[in-house]
């Protein structure tokens, strides 16, 4: 069991009650399994030396979003333009339709059409639409105001819905 300081977890506390969460907003951000892993870990690695300053909780969030992002982006830089093959297992599960193909297409599509934005629009469409988080935490967790944050999300989905129309429109 983790110790409690204050009324909350202490660093190994955290990371066993936020890994999984950590670890999907990195795997959608990165595309790619081992990638995110390695950039959760990054991340973990450069908040444990300034644990004890991120007292407030909602800081603290923010702040470990923020360096799970940056530790993404700079995996994908690194990385370079290729865009691993996302495995599909990992990714989040779709409501039931009526024609279960219909909706597997649908998700790996919008997962194709997210893939292919730049990793700041990116990171920001996974906070937004995955994370459920304001634009006021994208921001925080990106490192840009708010307003930069909700360009970003629109943008993206401007980016999405044009490729998606012509797709439909070449197909």
């Amino acid at each position: 069991m983790a110790a409690v300081v204050n009324g909350e977890p202490d660093f190994a506390g955290f990371i066993r009650l936020r890994s999984d969460k950590l670890l999907r907003l990195a795997f959608l951000v990165t595309g790619n399994f081992d990638d995110a892993r390695d950039a959760v870990q990054d991340a973990l690695e450069g908040v444990l030396p300034r644990w004890g300053r991120l007292a407030d909780s909602e800081k603290r969030d923010a702040y470990v979003h923020r360096c799970v992002v940056n530790a993404c982006l700079a995996i994908i830089r690194r990385r370079g333009r290729s865009r691993p093959t996302a495995e599909p297992q990992l990714l989040p599960q779709a409501k039931v339709q009526a024609d279960p193909a219909w909706a597997i297409a649908n998700a790996d599509e919008a997962w194709r059409l997210c893939t292919s934005l730049p990793p700041q629009q990116r990171a920001a469409v996974v906070l937004r639409f995955y994370q459920d988080l304001s634009f006021a935490e994208i921001g925080a967790a990106l490192g840009c105001p708010e307003s930069t944050a909700r360009s970003h999300v629109h943008r993206a989905l401007a980016e999405m819905r044009t490729r998606l129309e012509e797709g439909q429109s070449n197909g």
